[in-house]
């Protein structure tokens, strides 16, 4: 099973399909946020610093950086942000951008291995953007499409994965260090994308061997009440194969979803995560004891214990 191993200066995220899931802080990201982006345009990182720790509290595991900021000095900025954000936590950091310019200032800022968002199948993007993944030792997300665009057969984008993964490693970039986003459409626009996504994620676990990330929010997008789907779907998904996504800690459903798969698909060892965030105050010592009758059941064949 891949390992894909994230590191900041002080802390590694270990993404693997037998792990509890990745959760990536979304927050971090002006794009249709426009006070926060006019906001870093003039040099104020106020709003940053807030998502930034209310995410570290949400529990996020890793924090996605953007600075996509029309007619601004992306480079600039995006290199001031990681280096703002490092400075507020140790929490390994994705750096994401579109322009590569970007990418390679973040990734001179960056303290650790990061995880550059994102390469495509195109062929000048594959060139440009693995040779920087290779000089810095980082891990890199692969969004299976091309040039030809997003493809609604899901065999179409497999096959744009798959080349990535095979070009990544002419470049010195091993297989578990190559996360594969299998791109989750709109279900109100496409009303197969959560089966599609399903299958793909399958694929990319059993026959590709890599491990997963998606925009998660993707999923709902144009729907009322976007936070059921959106757990929904993170539920469905992970069962399917998905192993880290870029979402929002702050929702509690997507949140308590994420914990129950974990519990679920066994990445909760004797569910003691889950019954540690479900204890009443001041009853950690009867979770803890939960936990050994558990244990100590297991050990000795039993079946389940009573609470």
């Amino acid at each position: 099973m891949a390992r894909t191993v994230i590191a900041s200066a002080t802390r590694e995220v270990v993404i693997g399909d037998d792990l509890p899931f990745v959760v990536i802080g979304e927050r971090i990201n002006p794009t249709g946020r426009k006070l926060l982006a006019e906001e870093m345009r003039a040099g104020d990182f106020s709003r940053v610093e807030r998502d930034v720790l209310a995410q570290v509290e949400g529990g996020a595991h890793m924090l996605d950086v953007n600075a996509g900021i029309p007619l601004a000095d992306e480079p600039a900025i995006l290199a001031r942000t990681v280096r703002l954000v490092q400075s507020l936590t140790d929490l390994p950091l994705s750096i994401d951008s579109s322009v590569v310019e970007a990418l390679e200032a973040g990734l001179a800022a960056y303290q650790g291995k990061a995880l550059v968002n994102s390469v495509t199948g195109e062929e000048d993007r594959l060139e440009r953007v693995l040779p920087l993944v290779a000089k810095h030792g980082a891990a890199v997300v692969a969004i299976s499409n091309d040039d030809t665009g997003i493809s609604t057969d899901p065999d179409v984008r497999f096959a744009v994965a798959k080349r990535i993964v095979e070009r990544a490693a002419d470049h010195g970039i091993p297989r578990e260090d190559v996360v594969v986003d299998p791109l989750v459409m709109p279900i109100g626009a496409m009303r197969t994308a959560g089966r599609q996504v399903f299958r793909l994620l399958g694929r990319l676990r059993d026959e590709l061997g890599v491990n997963t990330v998606c925009g998660a929010s993707n999923v709902s997008f144009g729907l009322p009440e976007r936070e059921g789907i959106n757990a929904a779907f993170l539920a469905m998904a992970i069962a399917s194969g998905l192993t880290s996504a870029i979402t929002n800690p702050l929702l509690p459903d997507v949140r308590k979803v994420i914990m129950a798969a974990d519990v679920l698909m066994g990445n909760d060892a004797d569910a003691a995560r889950w019954i540690r965030a479900h204890a009443e105050p001041g009853a950690e010592g009867e979770s803890r004891r939960r936990v050994n009758r558990r244990r100590a059941g297991a050990a000795a064949g039993a079946g389940p214990v009573a609470g």
